[in-house]
């Protein structure tokens, strides 16, 4: 079980990674937008990942107390609000930054930057 927990931790990186490229290499605005949507996706991947616990012989179960549930073998719950808070924090900045990627082309006329100083 624990070959999965590192298989998960390197696919987050990898999300990220991806992402990080897309920021360094892309100059369309739009593309960038969407290049920090990932790195903001493989991050809260990541924290739902660290929440995860796994023991000797079973997974962890759900943080929902019932009959025969103990609170030593629950996935911890804190990690996954603060993922539910951040994807909605996330989802309004990248229409926030979307919506002045707009307005940079309406005044502009393009959507692609230069960062290079001449």
């Amino acid at each position: 079980m624990l070959e999965a927990i590192n298989f998960n931790y390197l696919l987050c990186g990898i999300v990220i990674l991806i992402g990080i490229f897309g920021v360094l290499t892309k100059r369309n605005l739009v593309k960038l937008v969407i290049a920090l949507s990932i790195i903001d996706t493989g991050v809260n991947m990541f924290i739902i990942s660290l929440g995860y616990r796994i023991f000797a012989d079973k997974a962890s179960t759900a943080p929902i107390l019932g009959e025969g549930a103990t609170i030593a073998n629950m996935v911890d719950p804190i990690p996954q609000a603060l993922t539910l808070t951040a994807i909605v924090i996330g989802a309004c900045v990248t229409a926030l930054a979307l919506s002045l990627v707009v307005s940079f082309h309406s005044k502009g006329g393009k959507f692609e930057v230069d960062f290079r100083s001449d």
